[in-house]
């Protein structure tokens, strides 16, 4: 499902990108008209301030013109003079302004012929007037030439402007067309915006759902493995315990076997060399000397014999009870290893397989410290509590680091399992040079 997935997102990845570059393009086209159509607004708006400028200088040229004429005041020559200095570079600005266009260009050269001829007529008219030429000053004045200038004057100027106006309604209109282009740009581009975004939630939730059936296989399969190793482990258990069974079933067999023949074949040994003894004592010394040590090899076997079987099976547990098993195992032990053992057992009523589950954990434990706690003291505790009992060995041996234990340590692996198996728990504390302690707690109805 994720190669399926994967190329669907790169489809919506090349289409995310596609639909960015498409919405930088057009943006980026929709600026560069708006620009230019702002400029073509302000060009034009300044070409008609120009003409604007320019027929308004005319008619402030004519209007300081005609009061000079009619009152010989030279206080008009003010506004006229002034008009016609300007008129001269508002004509450079206009055509500066027209020289791309020449259709307008042309347009524009008419009206400059206009307004020199309507400057030289009021030139003449001013200069004649000046030099007191009352008859020729008055005929300009009466004739007709200075309103035909005037009127073709304001016939160019409103062409000009009237192609101002065009181009400044060409601008607005381009600025429109840009705008409705960016509606429409940007209208698509969320659309495809939304059609990226969907089909990402829909590989998102392929995905997801993927993933999720990936985790339940995942949780299938160690469900499954964590079952077998259930399995497994109950399996091993099961066969564990019945090998401890079967072990000391062995065990017992073999006490019996030992106890029955090998023990009456010792004693009646023991029984003819003692009479082989009476009857040689007197006559042969040297015999009797070995009859008495046969019969002290004897002894000494019979003696070997009867604590094998009492290891391989304690013959105490069933005619003295536990606690005293103990006691004796205690005491046994301390006089083979020559450890000082203290004891603190209370009488328990267990079954008999509790009894040598007991047993066989204080025996073990009791081995462990003769074989590696290089121990000098150790302690033996049965408690009896409501509803289960506790067994605790300890020594003020040397003592070993947990982690330092590793799957090869039979012993504290055969305990533990011994007493789970019995429904209890084993806890081992020890720390180098602070000795070890085994506490198990094992229920009263095992």
């Amino acid at each position: 499902m994720k190669r399926i997935a994967l190329p669907k997102m790169a489809v919506s990845l090349f289409l995310a990108v596609l639909a960015a570059a498409l919405m930088i393009s057009i943006n980026e086209v929709s600026f560069n008209q708006s620009m230019a159509a702002a400029a073509n607004i302000e060009e034009g708006q300044q070409t008609r301030r120009a003409i604007n400028k320019l027929l308004q200088q005319v008619l402030d040229a004519e209007t300081g013109q005609r009061g000079f004429l009619l009152t010989a005041d030279p206080r008009y020559l003010e506004p006229y003079n002034t008009a016609t200095a300007e008129i001269d570079q508002t004509l450079d600005v206009l055509r500066q302004q027209f020289t791309p266009y020449p259709d307008q260009l042309a347009e524009f050269g008419i009206l400059a012929r206009h307004v020199s001829s309507k400057l030289a007529e009021m030139d003449l008219s001013v200069r004649m007037r000046k030099e007191s030429n009352e008859d020729a000053w008055k005929f300009v004045l009466t004739t007709d030439i200075g309103k035909e200038h005037m009127d073709a004057i304001r016939e160019e100027t409103t062409k000009l402007g009237a192609g101002s106006v065009s181009k400044m309604e060409l601008g607005h209109a381009q600025i429109r067309k840009t705008l409705q282009l960016s509606r429409i740009g940007i209208a698509t581009m969320a659309l495809a915006g939304l059609l990226v975004f969907y089909m990402y939630l829909l590989q998102t939730k392929a995905v997801l759902a993927s993933d999720q059936r990936e985790q339940e296989s995942l949780q299938r399969e160690r469900d499954m493995l964590e079952s077998q190793v259930r399995e497994r482990t109950a399996d091993l258990a099961k066969l564990a315990t019945h090998l401890q069974n079967v072990r000391e079933d062995e065990r017992g067999h073999l006490a019996r076997e030992l106890h029955d023949e090998l023990g009456s074949l010792l004693t009646a040994a023991k029984l003819d060399v003692a009479r082989l003894k009476s009857r040689l004592a007197d006559s042969q010394p040297e015999a009797a000397e070995r009859l008495a040590h046969l019969t002290s090899t004897l002894n000494s076997g019979i003696a070997l014999a009867r604590r094998i079987v009492e290891d391989l099976r304690p013959s105490a547990l069933s005619h003295l009870g536990l606690a005293a098993s103990l006691e004796i195992l205690a005491r046994e032990f301390a006089e083979r290893s020559g450890l000082s053992i203290t004891t603190d057992i209370e009488s328990v009523d267990l079954s008999g397989s509790a009894q040598l589950t007991v047993y066989r954990l204080v025996q073990e434990s009791l081995t462990n410290i003769g074989k590696y706690a290089n121990a000098s003291q150790a302690e033996i505790s049965l408690h009896d509590f409501d509803g289960y009992i506790t067994v605790e060995v300890k020594d003020n041996g040397q003592g070993f680091e947990l982690e330092s234990v590793g799957p090869t340590s039979h012993g504290l692996a055969g305990m533990s399992h011994r007493v789970e198996a019995a429904g209890g728990r084993l806890t081992v504390a020890s720390t180098e040079g602070s000795g070890t302690q085994i506490l198990a707690v094992l229920p009263k109805t095992i």
